[in-house]
């Protein structure tokens, strides 16, 4: 029997789960991390402690299946994406907190590229939008706003990393990613699948900064032996998303997924085919196997599972968060609330970095019940609209979506989830697909499965959720959804505006 060990780096917490060559989970462990809110609109990590986390979660997970680092076959790597790590080559230290994928604070610099001459350049080159939701303007600031980085940037003394690469860099002194990590930077270009000068320029970002980029199934370097017992070799990376579509084996063309995680991240398998979206999606790298490049459309949605931290967290309204379900099915609908958790801005498709989050409809009758039902109702109706901008781009309906990730326990959720797309909502019988996805890619270079269809074949459903409400309530649901959404957008002129800068 073979095992590989999964590290899933997230937004709130650092995870190991062990596979055997069954798919079966025999070990895991998972601790939280400190979230760091020095502004409004900014948000950071130490990584130090992501690293500190992971790096305990991994050992706890050996200790957990009864195992030790010689019993591995190999590492895979998945990472929350587009956060953003400096630091200095010779002592590993970071020059900065990491800057998370939600933080706006360059949204006032995505805003003037959006006028300039360069934004349908990086368009076309990158398949993103230009929205501080992506790496590089993460990368500028840092090195505008951080004494002497770009000095020692130039000199060669620095190294840029999203998580993966902050990992590897720790477990085995390489600096490297994978083309699905490297897609989120707005400094890569599609078709050649690697760096380009002409983005780079535009950033001023020095190309010494940047990792290696590999493919993500392949050999990419052996953890140092002191760190879990013995070197074991790290053999895939890939982002969270792409991870999970790889781990819910939508590997054909047309195949698509949600993962409801601290955002929600729906991605549809277009092969080798570059689909330039015409509704705001982003065109990115879903995985690459050898020389082959696998693509994706993707909708982002900012805030998902992370609406029902805030009812926990923020409004006090429920003490765990799998408590929300009891409390939003203790009514029979929201009683015509609309909750919108534009908490970081709204992602696609609308891309307004300015929107804030907002509850609307509420009458002296509203109740944390209704809260709380139209909070889980607010993260499908994300969903779906990114699921209708993707069924335009390719021009044929998604008559199927395998959904994961924590929220997918939800059986509400799935089930209005359904209502609303009109289409099956499919959950599998393990949920772990992230995890899953990353470990697929390891074992697969290392030789533990042969070939995809292998793992095809070891994906098996839970339940099904098919439509039961009938078109024309879904119809005025989601106008009330629509009007909600234009609500909280065009609110740019706000005093956080300057401060984002």
């Amino acid at each position: 029997m073979a095992f590989i060990m999964a590290l899933d780096q997230g937004t709130t917490s650092s995870r190991a789960i062990i596979f055997d060559d069954a798919g079966e989970v025999h070990g895991r462990a998972q601790r939280e991390f400190d979230q760091i809110y020095p502004a409004p609109g900014h948000v950071e990590h130490n990584a130090n402690e992501i690293w500190t986390t992971q790096l305990t979660v991994a050992r706890a997970a050996l200790d957990a299946a009864q195992l030790t680092a010689d019993d591995l076959a190999a590492i895979g790597i998945t990472n929350q994406r587009e956060t953003t790590v400096l630091w200095d080559r010779a002592t590993g230290e970071p020059l900065h907190n990491a800057i998370v994928w939600q933080d706006r604070r360059t949204a006032t610099r995505c805003d003037d590229l959006r006028e300039s001459d360069h934004a349908n350049m990086i368009v076309e080159r990158t398949g993103l939008q230009i929205d501080p939701y992506f790496s590089g303007t993460k990368i500028a600031w840092l090195l505008d706003h951080v004494e002497g980085a770009r000095e020692r940037a130039a000199a060669g003394q620095l190294a840029f990393g999203t998580i993966d690469s902050w990992l590897l860099w720790r477990l085995t002194g390489r600096h490297a990613t994978d083309p699905s990590n490297a897609s989120r930077t707005l400094l890569f270009d599609l078709a050649s699948g690697d760096w380009h000068d002409d983005l780079l320029a535009v950033f001023d970002i020095p190309r010494s900064l940047l990792p290696e980029i590999r493919p993500s199934s392949g050999h990419f370097g052996d953890t140092h032996a002191e760190l879990l017992g013995a070197a074991v070799p790290v053999t895939g990376i890939a982002g969270d998303q792409q991870a999970a579509l790889f781990g819910q084996m939508c590997v054909q063309p047309g195949m698509a997924k949600t993962t409801y995680g601290t955002g929600c991240f729906l991605l549809a398998n277009t092969g080798e085919q570059i689909v330039r979206s015409r509704n705001r999606l982003l065109t990115t790298v879903a995985w690459q196997i050898g020389d082959k490049l696998t693509y994706a459309l993707e909708g982002s949605v900012f805030v998902g599972g992370a609406a029902v931290q805030w009812l926990r967290d923020g409004l006090g309204i429920i003490e765990e968060s799998a408590d929300v379900e009891t409390l939003a099915a203790s009514v029979t609908d929201s009683a015509g609330v609309y909750c919108v958790p534009a908490f970081a801005g709204l992602g696609a498709p609308h891309w307004d970095a300015h929107a804030r989050g907002a509850l609307l409809g509420l009458t002296r009758g509203s109740t944390a019940a209704h809260v709380a039902r139209a909070t889980l109702e607010g993260i499908a109706y994300q969903v779906a609209d990114v699921l209708e901008a993707m069924e335009a781009d390719r021009e044929r309906p998604i008559n199927e979506l395998r959904v994961d990730g924590g929220a997918a326990a939800n059986t509400m959720l799935l089930q209005f989830q359904a209502d609303l797309l009109g289409a099956d909502v499919v959950r599998p019988l393990n949920l772990e697909t992230t995890a899953l996805g990353a470990a697929y890619l390891a074992g697969l270079s290392v030789g533990v499965w042969s070939d995809i269809s292998t793992l095809e074949r070891r994906w098996n459903v839970d339940r099904r959720f098919s439509a039961q409400r009938a078109a024309s309530e879904v119809e005025s649901l989601r106008s009330g959804w629509d009007s909600a959404v234009a609500s909280v957008r065009g609110l740019h002129a706000t005093p956080q505006k300057a401060a984002q800068d």
